[in-house]
């Protein structure tokens, strides 16, 4: 693996943890919105990733992180007795989405420790390159 490549595995890996910080921005945002249907609320999202491969021949480098998609929360939607409430259906239930704020939260940190440390392999990878260009002078 050349100094390049390894340009490459940190910019992915930065790509993923931006997604995954706009994802976890988006449920945070939405988690107190209300609704009067269980099927329209909001559902908590997640990012999924995977390992991209490169040389899929015997020896296998690996190349970064591929986004798979967002995909959405299966767990059922919070629902609760507030008959006065205008967004009530007619048993007077309302439905809150199915965002959990703590583990949220934690997502979030892990993201945002995860894309700084790919900074900094980013940051000391092209210090390495330009120490090694000037070898020569």
């Amino acid at each position: 693996m050349s100094l390049f490549e390894t340009f490459e595995i940190s910019g992915s890996a930065m790509n993923a943890q931006s997604v995954r910080l706009n994802t976890v921005a988006s449920n945070m945002a939405n988690a107190d919105t209300v609704s009067g249907d269980p099927n329209t609320v909001y559902k908590a999202r997640q990012p999924v990733f995977s390992t991209l491969l490169k040389n899929a021949g015997l020896q296998q480098d690996m190349a970064g992180v591929k986004i798979n998609g967002v995909i959405e929360s299966n767990a059922p939607p919070i629902k609760r007795y507030e008959p006065n409430h205008p967004m009530a259906d007619a048993q007077g239930n309302i439905y809150l989405p199915n965002v959990n704020m703590v583990e949220e939260m934690a997502n979030m940190m892990s993201a945002s420790r995860s894309y700084q440390n790919n900074v900094e392999v980013f940051n000391t990878t092209k210090q390495l390159l330009m120490r090694t260009l000037q070898l020569g002078r």
